[in-house]
């Protein structure tokens, strides 16, 4: 039997620490400490060469349950369909009205940290609904 390893998920992105705060936000996650001998991630970031600045961000499960949360720069923006993307999940164990009214309640929640609604993928009789959105730099994401 294989053993169950850790994983971290890494977002492509054009500004890290803007999206990996976004995150923390949506899945109340936080930012770890910065390395040994620096007293804040600034301090960090500047003692790097001037290209390098800005270039990453993490966010973590302060529970220690969730998969490490990474981000970096990528010079090209998003052009298409995310192939993997995270799905929130507000509505485990809910279904009809009450799931609808969770998901809803999440989607007001997370528009004014600058995430965007895109379509509602309704209750079929075999899936229930789940609410796809879009992060601050417009990946996918559903809210399940």
């Amino acid at each position: 039997m294989a053993s169950v390893r850790q994983f971290q998920v890494t977002f492509d992105c054009a500004d890290p620490e803007r999206v990996a705060r976004f995150w923390c936000e949506v899945l109340g996650y936080v930012v770890p400490p910065p390395p040994p001998g620096f007293a804040s991630w600034t301090d960090f970031d500047q003692s790097l060469p001037t290209e390098q600045q800005g270039s990453a961000y993490a966010c973590v499960d302060p529970t220690g349950v969730g998969p490490r949360l990474f981000f970096q720069r990528v010079p090209e923006g998003k052009v298409v369909k995310n192939r993997v993307h995270l799905d929130v999940r507000v509505g485990t164990g809910l279904v009809g009205d009450e799931r609808l009214a969770a998901l809803e309640a999440e989607c007001a929640r997370l528009i004014p940290l600058g995430a965007t609604r895109a379509y509602l993928q309704v209750a079929d009789g075999v899936n229930e609904s789940c609410l796809t959105m879009l992060d601050i730099e417009g990946n996918e994401f559903c809210l399940d």
